[in-house]
């Protein structure tokens, strides 16, 4: 790897880990970029990982600094997403490079969709936490896991939409459990990746750097902001990483 292509994965790092903490998306620049630095794409989607995690250790500190967060709902949902997880990672680490780099190309124009089209989520007047919505969304972070560990990119908007949509979570809370949630289950993620050697450690902590700065900068400052400026960057490099994933 050379100087210019560890500041770069520096830079998109420090820019996906704000987004992550935020909204969500950010996997869908780091990974084509890890991707198109030569990485095969089981490595990128691993070597990401390895980002992720550290990320969120640092967002989770930064929310806990707040004293923002809610247990033991969302610990409940990081098992429930942890076993689905690791379904995920295991289809994950067998499929074919090509078939993969497309269905991440769909993947990130239908997150750019809901990133665009979105309707906006009204705030319910009290939180929910009744038993049965608690098991709903303990069988939604099962499915949502399942999609994180075999792809990752995009999870945070429907980890969003399931909080916000079942329990009417306000986003410093929603934003708590996302970070949380994706933790534990990127722990099992790496696990699988690792155990399957296809984690490349020098790529995924450099990347890590950028990943991490961004996570503790957002879980402190922006809190349930919404950058416009950034989903603008965003839906741009996306269409155009998702157009030479699919053909080039």
């Amino acid at each position: 790897m050379s100087l210019p292509e560890a500041f770069l994965l520096i830079a998109a790092g420090l820019f996906a880990g704000f987004v992550n903490t935020i909204a969500g998306g950010g996997s869908l620049l780091t990974m084509p970029l890890l991707i198109f630095m030569g990485l095969p794409s089981a490595e990128a989607n691993a070597s990401n990982r390895v980002a992720l995690f550290l990320q969120n250790v640092f967002s989770v500190a930064g929310f806990k600094s707040k004293g923002v967060s809610v247990f033991p709902l969302a610990i409940w949902l990081a098992i429930s997403a942890s076993i689905g997880a690791y379904l995920g990672s295991r289809i994950a680490v067998d499929i074919d490079d090509a078939i993969f780099n497309r269905i991440l190309a769909v993947v990130m124009l239908m997150v750019i969709g809901l990133i665009v089209f979105k309707p906006r989520v009204k705030q319910q007047m009290e939180e929910m936490i009744s038993g049965q919505k608690v098991w709903l969304s303990i069988f939604l972070f099962f499915l949502i896991g399942i999609y994180g560990g075999f792809i990752q990119a995009g999870v945070g908007f429907l980890v969003i939409a399931a909080l916000t949509g079942v329990h009417g979570f306000n986003m410093a809370k929603t934003n708590s459990i996302k970070v949380f949630v994706i933790l534990c289950y990127t722990v099992i993620a790496l696990l699988i990746f690792w155990i399957e050697g296809k984690i490349r450690w020098e790529y995924g902590l450099i990347l890590a750097i950028g990943n991490s700065t961004g996570g503790w900068i957002a879980s402190r400052w922006s809190v349930g902001k919404s950058d416009q400026l950034i989903k603008k960057i965003l839906v741009v490099m996306v269409i155009g990483l998702s157009i030479k994933l699919w053909f080039f």
